[in-house]
């Protein structure tokens, strides 16, 4: 008997430590006056007993192997930390949570060098349809609700007994395996799914005090969705904001110097025109990605 009760707990433990991953092919329209550019990325759903997380595989894989670097080099002693620029950063820079069973939602996303904890204080309030097809290999229904400033159509499969679905989207009777907005802009459909172990946690990274990385390491400032968007609006008037924060540093005689290139290639380090030069990036880069999974939160 002893035997048989080791073995049912180790059968246990194990079981415990698998997710149930879900992939997302989504599709999206960065520019809403460009709607022949559409972009794809390919999004993870991890669902284990505590909840879920939802993020860009390519992101990912590179902030995974951006850290190990990091880390080698800080354990060689070495002066001078540098990063290489990987092709495939990932297009799409958040992470969804939500903790089970009450479904607290949180976004994950950063604002220039800041990384953020925006917790999320609307539910999805669904009206479910009797319209029925195949999405796939699951039978699925409709349901619509209104959400962050757009209007969201989902279908459904009770094939799936999990409540959740892609970004911050839950509450209905199955798991979601589409999701698209009345406009097509966003479109997030299943496009397979494995169970497997769960991946080890990432441990924040030891930085020296006077180092700072940005998107990598550290910890998110968790704040209100009213706070992120007085932020961003900040950020929107005054993108180098940051930059300047941190090139006058902290009264501790630390000194700090940004390069960047021009888009012909010039590199420039005076303090005003790389300010100027990313001031200039930053609105080209907003002015082209105008048309966001969730408006409200940037207006």
């Amino acid at each position: 008997m002893k035997n048989i009760s080791f073995l049912l707990l180790l059968l246990s433990i194990t079981a415990s430590a698998q997710i149930n991953r879900f992939f997302y092919e989504y599709k999206f329209i960065p520019d809403s006056n460009n709607k022949e550019d559409v972009k794809k990325e390919m999004m993870q759903l991890d669902i284990d007993q505590k909840g879920s997380n939802y993020y860009s595989r390519d992101k990912f894989v590179a902030d995974s192997t951006s850290r190990a670097e990091v880390q080698k080099q800080i354990k060689g002693g070495g002066g001078n930390i540098n990063i290489s620029r990987r092709e495939n950063q990932g297009q799409v820079g958040y992470k969804v949570t939500k903790s089970y069973p009450d479904f607290k939602t949180s976004l994950f996303t950063r604002i220039s060098m800041d990384q953020y904890k925006v917790k999320e204080d609307q539910k999805p309030e669904w009206k479910i349809l009797p319209e029925k097809q195949k999405i796939g290999e699951y039978n699925a229904q409709k349901a619509t609700t209104a959400y962050g400033g757009r209007e969201w159509i989902a279908w459904f499969s009770t094939d799936i007994p999990f409540q959740d679905g892609p970004y911050k989207f839950y509450g209905l009777p199955g798991l979601i395996v589409k999701l698209e907005d009345t406009t097509g802009s966003h479109i997030m459909t299943l496009v397979g799914n494995k169970k497997m172990e769960a991946p080890a946690p990432s441990e924040d990274m030891e930085v020296p005090g006077n180092v700072r990385i940005m998107g990598l390491g550290g910890k998110e400032l968790e704040i209100s969705k009213s706070q992120f968007k007085k932020l961003w609006k900040d950020y929107v008037n005054d993108p180098s904001k940051s930059m300047r924060q941190m090139m006058m540093g902290n009264g501790d005689n630390t000194r700090v110097s940004f390069k960047v290139r021009t888009q012909d290639g010039k590199e420039i380090s005076d303090p005003n025109q790389v300010f100027r030069e990313m001031e200039k990036r930053t609105k080209e880069s907003l002015a082209k990605n105008n048309n966001p999974i969730e408006p409200d939160l940037v207006k």
